[in-house]
């Protein structure tokens, strides 16, 4: 298990990690950072305001970016209402 630290920053404001998780592998990585994307939106709420410029960073130890995930919202992560089918990473990343 190698320990990351998961940044959320929409480019002006930031939440950083300072103590970072363990996480075992590339699947653990990116659902690791949605959840912590989630419980960001979660706590923070409409103080943030508009969540779509936000993104979790994701850090190994040196300092090296890893990972980026956008923070995605509730209704998104499921289904596309216009198209009936969920989004694809491509589509979230250029959200």
């Amino acid at each position: 298990m190698t320990r990351y630290r998961f940044h959320c920053t929409n480019g002006s404001e930031c939440i950083l990690d300072a103590e970072g998780a363990l996480v075992r592998g590339p699947s653990a990585l990116a659902r690791r950072a949605r959840a912590v994307a989630e419980a960001a939106m979660q706590s923070l709420g409409a103080a943030a305001g508009d969540w779509a410029e936000w993104r979790v960073s994701v850090h190994d130890l040196t300092g090296r970016r890893v990972w980026v995930e956008p923070f995605v919202a509730q209704d998104r992560s499921t289904k596309d209402r216009s198209t009936g089918k969920r989004p694809t990473r491509e589509a979230a990343l250029a959200a």
